[in-house]
């Protein structure tokens, strides 16, 4: 019988281990997970809306609910998710046109993503 053959070892996929963690990274796993924090934000929507039909009593007790702290958070977040996910929506909708992949403009649309959805999450809390 002939010789046998030493096993090479398989080269491993890239995983989060071996990647450096990048700003543009990072804003992709948020876009998704803004994007799963969102249908949490319908659930609360959606329930807050089967209040306002369920009559005042109700309603007011969600609303209550929706005052305290927990509750406001949870606002805040998904207002937060809101508008990272809208701001990265439009990020991907300017790469689908070919445009803004050089490594600067890559880096600042992060930028951008990440301080304006901050900055609109403040202004939509200061002004409601």
């Amino acid at each position: 019988m002939g010789q046998q053959q030493p096993v090479k070892a398989r080269p491993l996929s890239p995983h989060l281990q071996i990647y450096k963690p990048m700003l543009t990274m990072m804003m992709s796993i948020f876009h998704r997970l803004t994007g799963v924090g969102l249908y949490f934000g319908a659930l609360v929507f959606t329930w807050w809306l089967m209040a306002a039909a369920s009559g005042p009593e109700y309603y007011n007790w969600v609303m209550d609910l929706l005052a305290t702290l927990p509750g406001m958070l949870v606002l805040i977040l998904v207002s937060w998710a809101f508008f990272h996910h809208m701001l990265g929506g439009i990020r991907h909708f300017i790469w689908d046109f070919g445009k803004g992949f050089e490594l600067a403009t890559v880096e600042m649309m992060a930028w951008v993503n990440l301080v304006g959805a901050i900055v609109l999450t403040a202004l939509f809390w200061l002004f409601i």
